[in-house]
């Protein structure tokens, strides 16, 4: 049977591709295909934990494949090109505050928050030029429409939403915009925490930093 794979970040860079096909017997789980990637292109784990999603939703090694079936390998993960009123986005366009909050006004809301999350000058000790976002931006949106589903549930009545820039940031620039809005500001401020937590945990999109030293890819919360 035939899969397709798609690789992102540092693991793109390993391979020097980011999506190949592989032909797999049948009853072959993500296991097996791991292991034919890797055979291919030892460099991409480099002894690290790979995190397997397939069709876009996340499944262990022994996750059974089908024909046809997307598998993604995507290393942990760091903390459309028009503008959109959408609650959830991932874009390459410079981010507004204005329509995510757009995206959780209510009249009967009278607590609304918003987290922004910009690109600083330093990290780590050293001086940060710019940062480069990546995101497996199907997915990503996704993951992201759960998690605001269920801090919506969680906290209703509530609204939450979240825009995240993919692509070159420069220092100083807004990387994430998160809001939630709800009848008090405990509730507000509760889903709004939860939301950008989580964001940062579970969504597959990683930043490569760019700093005086050379480049490397923030394979951890950030």
């Amino acid at each position: 049977m035939r899969v397709s794979v798609r690789l992102f970040a540092s693991y793109r860079e390993a391979a020097g591709v980011g999506h190949m096909a592989l032909e797999l017997p049948s009853g072959a789980t993500a296991r097996d295909a791991i292991r034919a990637v890797l055979e291919r292109h030892p460099l991409v784990a480099d002894g690290r934990h790979v995190v397997i999603a397939r069709n876009r939703e996340y499944v262990d090694a022994d996750a059974p494949l089908a024909e046809g079936d997307e598998l993604a390998l995507i290393p942990p993960v760091s903390g459309g090109s028009t503008r959109s009123r959408e609650r959830i986005h991932v874009t390459a366009e410079p981010l507004s505050v204005d329509e995510v909050l757009d995206a959780v006004r209510d009249d009967g809301f009278g607590g609304l928050v918003v987290f922004l999350g910009t690109v600083r000058d330093r990290s780590r000790g050293k001086r940060v030029a710019h940062l480069e976002y990546e995101a497996y931006a199907e997915m990503a949106e996704a993951r992201m429409r759960e998690i605001a589903d269920r801090l919506e549930r969680a906290h209703a009545p509530a609204k939450v939403a979240m825009h995240h820039r993919v692509g070159d940031l420069r220092v100083g620039e807004t990387a994430v915009v998160v809001a939630a809005g709800a009848p008090h500001r405990d509730a507000a401020f509760a889903a709004a925490r939860a939301a950008i937590d989580e964001l940062k945990s579970i969504v597959p999109i990683w930043k490569k930093e760019f700093t005086e030293d050379g480049a490397v890819w923030i394979e951890e919360h950030a």
